[in-house]
């Protein structure tokens, strides 16, 4: 049997943007290969909210301890709104709390979520293992068709409502090919999910690892993605077209295609509370994000 010990009544007053910091840097700096979503949903069910509840259950077998891990970062995820990275989004009064400065957000303000003009990316952080950051958009902008290879996504809707488009290979694209096509199968079709909602995962060959939203309202979400896009490594951000199957129902043929020339990202600074980071870990800094 192995001891997991849950964390102590004193880190529980972290910010929880800290307490997802700390999460994702002890779970994917470890080799081991990423559970599936079944796993994920059955630990958590077993589990419920002895997360965030008195420390009670602590011993569980050594066979799902890289679940719990797993388990850890996305309950964490599941629970942080958008004042907690720094964006106000407009529902709820500004704050009298007195709170510890160390758990507010920086300099006493917020982006407002309406200021957003076109897709933002606010950078949080990023290493070599996992990056952490929130893409703001206006209300109708629309984030292209992509994919995420060899790599696992947890997402969070801060606010907002988001139209989402995703699919899975049928069988992936010989890798040697000039550009990426093939069978895929609809995962979600134009499906419009709304804040609050728990956090997603997906994964890279199930979950929707070819995504594409386009903003109903104003919204924000919230991802960490491990490991992060790499050209370095094998993991370039490749961009799709969709084409329908009318005679295959639940099915569409994808086919790589150019960025609009149109299409931008800015970047905005982070304003939630400050993070302390493992100093072996290099923070890239973003002014801008492109993909």
């Amino acid at each position: 049997m192995a001891v997991v010990a849950f964390p102590a009544p004193h880190v529980m007053a972290l910010s929880k943007v800290q307490r997802l910091y700390d999460a994702c840097d002890l779970v994917f700096a470890s080799p081991g290969a990423a559970p599936t979503l079944g796993e994920i949903r059955w630990l958590q069910k077993i589990l419920g909210e002895a997360l965030l509840g008195p420390p009670s259950v602590r011993i569980f077998c050594a066979c799902v301890r890289g679940i719990l891990r797993w388990w850890v970062s996305w309950v964490l995820l599941d629970g942080v709104e958008a004042a907690d990275v720094g964006i106000d989004d407009g529902e709820k009064p500004a704050s009298s709390s007195s709170d510890d400065d160390e758990l507010s957000p920086k300099s006493g303000h917020l982006h407002s979520a309406r200021a957003f003009t076109r897709i933002t990316y606010v950078h949080i952080y990023q290493c070599d293992d996992f990056s952490m950051g929130v893409f703001c958009f206006p209300a109708g902008a629309t984030l292209p068709l992509h994919d995420h290879p060899e790599m696992v996504v947890l997402s969070k809707l801060l606010y907002g409502s988001v139209r989402v488009r995703s699919y899975d290979w049928v069988a992936a694209p010989p890798c040697a090919a000039a550009r990426k096509c093939g069978l895929a199968r609809v995962v979600a079709a134009d499906e419009v999910r709304s804040a609050p909602c728990e956090a997603s995962v997906l994964f890279p060959t199930s979950g929707g690892n070819l995504h594409a939203f386009t903003a109903v309202t104003p919204c924000a979400i919230l991802d960490v993605l491990t490991p992060p896009y790499s050209e370095e490594h094998g993991r370039p951000s490749t961009y799709f077209a969709d084409i329908p199957i009318a005679s295959l129902p639940g099915f569409a043929f994808l086919e790589e295609t150019d960025l609009p020339e149109d299409f931008t990202v800015a970047g905005a600074p982070y304003l939630g509370p400050e993070l302390t980071v493992d100093m072996d870990d290099d923070d890239d800094d973003y002014d801008d994000y492109t993909e």
